[in-house]
């Protein structure tokens, strides 16, 4: 317990830490832009392939991509059946923020500094998961919402996630481990540093990201999504803890329940038409309620 504690404990200072160099213009916002590129295309396909180097690919696993697109779903007919009554741009702003799972840049560096063994779940599960936040959600979203703006195509989606270099990993790793061939020890070697820094890398960004000003008319608002979001997700976590499904899964599936809002569902939400600073506000929020509650559901299990 002390040990989970002390980990969940040292993320959040790696948050402050990058928080604070952004007041003391040490750094800015844009640095974290910077530090983004570098966790997607570096640190985080080096963790990717570290952790997958020795997996053994089980049926369980694969069931773990549908699981992400499923989840995907489910959370997208929840956003949309609570916010039937709002406007449509909320109603969009809403459906994105509750749907769509943060592992890149939150689950696997949380989950890789407490049980790494955790990570080749976690990477079947955002294969799934890739897809949707890729543009399978925008189809499914602007589809249900009504919306007359141009909608996403299969080459699209496809286009998008070509380009996604974490996504890739995944699928050149899962091959290798499937055919079960290795690469050479000396590429483990070499990619074992880089991955040693995706951790700190990914907390001290969203730290530089965190946006602690919101107008008061949009208040409301905000906790309506965060709501929304944490008390579905818990509420998943429940149904998770009761499955009769291996230990290591259930723990994976209910810590991913209650983390924060995917850059992708920002991204989103903001060419839909929602307002920037909501967007931001909203999203630095969910880092900062996703932490203690992913270490309490971890302590609890």
């Amino acid at each position: 317990m002390r040990a989970v504690l002390l980990n969940s404990l040292g993320l959040f200072v790696i948050i402050l830490i990058g928080y604070l160099t952004k007041r003391l213009n040490l750094l800015m916002k844009a640095d974290g832009t910077t530090i983004s590129k570098i966790v997607v295309n570096v640190t985080l396909p080096a963790a990717i392939i570290v952790n997958l180097q020795s997996l053994e690919v089980k049926n369980q696993l694969l069931l773990l991509i549908a699981a992400g697109l499923v989840l995907n779903l489910v959370m997208i007919i929840i956003g949309h059946f609570f916010s039937k009554k709002q406007e449509q741009v909320e109603r969009e702003f809403l459906m994105y923020s509750v749907s769509g799972y943060n592992i890149g840049n939150f689950a696997i560096p949380f989950v890789q500094s407490f049980m790494p063994l955790a990570i080749p779940i976690l990477s079947f599960f955002d294969i799934g998961n890739s897809v949707m936040l890729a543009g399978g959600s925008n189809v499914v979203i602007e589809g249900i919402s009504g919306s007359n703006g141009p909608r996403p195509s299969a080459k699209m989606v496809l286009g998008r996630l070509g380009r996604s270099v974490p996504f890739l990993c995944y699928l050149i790793m899962l091959f290798f481990r499937m055919v079960k061939l290795d690469l050479p020890p000396a590429v483990f070697q070499i990619a074992q540093p880089i991955a040693s820094a995706n951790t700190f890398l990914s907390m001290f960004m969203i730290g530089l990201f965190l946006e602690l000003r919101l107008p008061k008319k949009d208040v409301a608002l905000v906790l309506r999504v965060l709501v929304i979001k944490y008390a579905s997700g818990i509420l998943l976590a429940v149904v998770f803890m009761l499955l009769p499904i291996p230990m290591m899964i259930k723990i994976v599936l209910c810590l991913v329940s209650v983390g924060p809002i995917p850059t992708f569902a920002v991204i989103n939400s903001v060419a839909a038409g929602m307002r920037a600073e909501v967007v931001g506000f909203t999203s630095s929020l969910s880092f900062l309620v996703s932490l203690p509650l992913m270490t309490g559901l971890l302590l609890f299990l």
